[in-house]
């Protein structure tokens, strides 16, 4: 006996109307799960729920699609709008900046920053988050995680420079295998053509961001925006003097930080101290 198709919900969100012209495109072109399961190379129970608005796309998900339909570019431009779904309304508009920004601030100094985790510290994040977060979930929040970081990939990336606090360096998390890919990730980028990474040290001692995070994102029409976030609460601070304000304790943390060079050699050395 076949199984029987769940009903879709289209106009409930655009996730809900990523999976129902997934499954429209499906039937159109007269192919089972188990063939597009073939074709895109994700599994048939996963593309299940995706259709089902169960799961969030991966990011390479809507390319293979497009690919698969013919579709030029649909299911890229709905998977653009459904990345953002997972966020709470609070990120959403700082979602929406972050893709048209051409240079990108931040300062973290508890997490190694999202547009650079990789998917097993990420995990390890979301898990000790103190909510009870099921699998489901924590998989959903993961992938929109990974879907930010399409822009560094893009064929005109921002200019992203990050400072992290020593303590970023000096927390393991995820496991040791995980926190050493983590580390490895962030060697990689420390001094790149479109990517710098400094350490602000220990013994530099108290300075304007202490507890919280900050990021400014210059936009593609020149102006700039700050997010400052802490435990719970995220915040957009769009007025320009504020924004100023933010953007000058950012350069006295960058004049304070080590240099790339410094930097890639402190993470090599945590590094080579993590247990065998």
């Amino acid at each position: 006996m076949a199984r029987r198709s769940r009903e879709l919900t289209p106009d409930r969100s655009a996730r809900h109307l990523f999976g129902a012209e997934t499954r429209r495109h499906r039937e159109l072109a007269g192919m089972s799960l188990e063939r597009l399961a073939e074709v895109v190379r994700y599994s048939r129970s996963h593309l299940s729920r995706i259709e089902a608005a169960e799961h969030m796309p991966p990011p390479d998900l809507a390319g293979r699609l497009d690919a698969a339909f013919g579709t030029d570019g649909h299911f890229e431009r709905l998977y653009s709008l459904a990345r953002h779904e997972v966020h709470p309304d609070q990120y959403r508009r700082r979602m929406k900046l972050e893709t048209r920004a051409r240079v990108i601030r931040e300062y973290s100094g508890c997490f190694v920053p999202g547009l650079v985790q990789t998917e097993d510290y990420a995990r390890a994040i979301f898990r000790s988050g103190g909510r009870k977060l099921t699998v489901s979930r924590i998989e959903e929040l993961v992938a929109a995680r990974m879907g930010r970081q399409a822009l560094l990939r893009a064929d005109s990336p921002p200019d992203l420079s990050i400072i992290i606090d020593e303590a970023v360096l000096r927390r393991p998390i995820g496991g040791t295998d995980a926190w050493r890919r983590q580390l490895a990730e962030v060697a990689t980028i420390v001094d790149t053509p479109t990517c710098i990474v400094q350490v602000l040290p220990f013994e530099h001692g108290e300075h304007g961001l202490l507890g919280g995070s900050l990021s400014l994102l210059t936009l593609d029409d020149g102006t700039t925006v700050a997010y400052e976030e802490s435990i719970t609460t995220g915040q957009l601070l769009e007025d320009p003097e504020t924004v100023s304000t933010c953007q000058r304790t950012f350069d006295l943390i960058t004049a304070y930080a080590l240099s790339p060079s410094d930097t890639a050699a402190l993470i090599y050395t945590v590094m080579e101290e993590l247990p065998s």
